[in-house]
């Protein structure tokens, strides 16, 4: 009984996303966005469950990708689908056109390169300490929580930054960029620890002052904190 575990907790994770699409498409995007959190939640204890009863299995490794891309690209991608067709109302009128009802398709590529990177991930073994492109994950939560960071920052209710964002972080999903893994091997505060609890301590000191609209600010300070670890390592400096 206890090998269905992981893989009921994978299902909820998988459920929570299509929660978050629907919620998306009928613009209830706060609800949208907390169903992410909540399938990743579901997410990590699916993965940590397994090792801890020790029934992990090669079902419950595909079964976590295919739930993933629905919760971590398919979510998103709606959620940043909905913003973009409402940023679009502030448009002048002399500016509108038939090409606005079709830029914010752009969102799909969310969903596509989400597939496209966990696909990679599958088949990757050295993605341990580091991972290989934008985890999906932290992508969700960047483009997911952008509407809800709008309020606080005015730049996100603008169209052409929403979608040249959208295009930026579906290609960065598979990038050759290295990005952190935040697996503890250990928690001293060494090595790449340092880069981690960083990290952490960013996400402490934003989340009370922006709440959800802290979650875009996060992904960027831990895409920078990434960036400048491993220059680090290739300069030999750590």
């Amino acid at each position: 009984m206890k090998k269905h575990i992981p893989n009921t907790l994978t299902c909820l994770n998988l459920v929570c996303g299509c929660l978050s699409a629907m919620a998306a498409l009928k613009g209830n995007l706060e609800t949208a966005a907390i169903f992410i959190i909540i399938a990743a939640v579901f997410d990590f204890f699916d993965g940590f469950v397994a090792r801890l009863l020790k029934v992990s299995s090669p079902i419950g490794k595909e079964l976590d990708s295919l739930a993933d891309v629905v919760s971590f690209g398919v979510a998103p991608g709606m959620i940043i689908y909905t913003w973009l067709v409402r940023c679009t109302e502030g448009i002048s009128p002399l500016h509108q056109g038939v090409v606005y009802d079709y830029l914010p398709f752009i969102a799909l590529m969310v969903p596509a390169l989400s597939a496209v990177r966990l696909a990679r991930f599958n088949i990757d073994e050295n993605q341990t300490s580091s991972f290989l492109g934008l985890p999906t994950p932290a992508n969700a939560m960047f483009l997911g929580f952008i509407p809800l960071a709008a309020d606080r920052m005015a730049l996100f209710n603008n169209f052409w930054v929403i979608w040249i964002l959208a295009v930026i972080f579906s290609l960065l999903l598979v990038s050759k960029i290295w990005m952190l893994s935040l697996k503890f091997k250990d928690y001293k505060w060494k090595g790449i620890n340092i880069a981690r609890y960083t990290l952490i301590i960013i996400g402490i000191v934003l989340i009370p002052i922006f709440r959800w609209g802290a979650f875009p600010l996060i992904i960027m300070a831990y895409l920078i904190i990434s960036l400048i670890y491993h220059a680090l390592i290739k300069l030999h400096v750590i």
